[in-house]
């Protein structure tokens, strides 16, 4: 038996909830397994629910007629995706796909949108996730825009650490070469630049394990 409600726990979108509202929204979820490879949703395709990492990783990813693909994101444990088609009435923006086997908690866009409508309180939530979302893409536009492969790449790996000085060791979560995808840049030149940080004494890495030696350096290269 999935314990949904854990999972839905887990999730920004829902916290601070109560106890009979999480339940209330594991009423209209539903579970799925998808093998590595697998593609949740194409871009286009019509919106008819919304997803929760259980476990995982999931990309979502653009891609033209040649098959050359842009990755807009990578979702891990906890994270939801798909929710603004959901609640504009459009289409996926983008496409979705397993980067390994990974479960899934759906959510109905019908039944969900049946559900606020009922306890308008959970909007709330919703609006506060979707500004961090908002502030996070308008951050990653920047990246892409404003800065070299250096500060990008540092202000990945700040990301990952988040706010916490204390946390040393950060997982890059995916291969180099899907990170150099995400990140705008070649897998050779994200080697290099993370050779170097480990030169200069800022890193120090073990597979896909990424050590901070020196926050304060770090977070000066992001600059």
């Amino acid at each position: 038996m999935i314990d949904l409600e854990a999972t839905l726990c887990e999730c920004a979108l829902f916290k601070g909830l109560s106890e009979i509202e999480i339940a209330d929204i594991a009423a209209v979820c539903g579970y799925e397994r998808c093998n590595r490879g697998a593609v949740i949703f194409y871009e286009g395709q019509a919106a008819a629910s919304f997803y929760i990492v259980r476990s995982g990783k999931i990309k979502i990813y653009k891609s033209n007629r040649e098959g050359k693909e842009k990755i807009l994101h990578v979702c891990g444990r906890g994270e939801s995706f798909a929710e603004v088609p959901v609640f504009d009435g459009g289409n996926y923006p983008a496409t979705a796909a397993a980067l390994e086997a990974t479960e899934l908690v759906a959510i109905s866009r019908r039944r969900f949108k049946e559900l606020i409508t009922h306890k308008p309180e959970l909007s709330l939530n919703i609006l506060a996730h979707f500004a961090v979302k908002l502030r996070r893409s308008a951050s990653q536009i920047e990246d892409l825009s404003l800065k070299d492969v250096p500060e990008r790449v540092a202000s990945h790996i700040a990301y990952l650490a988040g706010a916490n000085p204390s946390l040393t060791v950060v997982n890059l979560g995916m291969p180099k070469g899907q990170l150099a995808n995400l990140l705008g840049t070649t897998p050779e030149t994200l080697s290099r630049v993370l050779s170097r940080f480990e030169e200069e004494g800022l890193i120090e890495l073990s597979g896909r394990d990424v050590k901070i030696i020196d926050h304060k350096k770090l977070n000066l290269a992001v600059h």
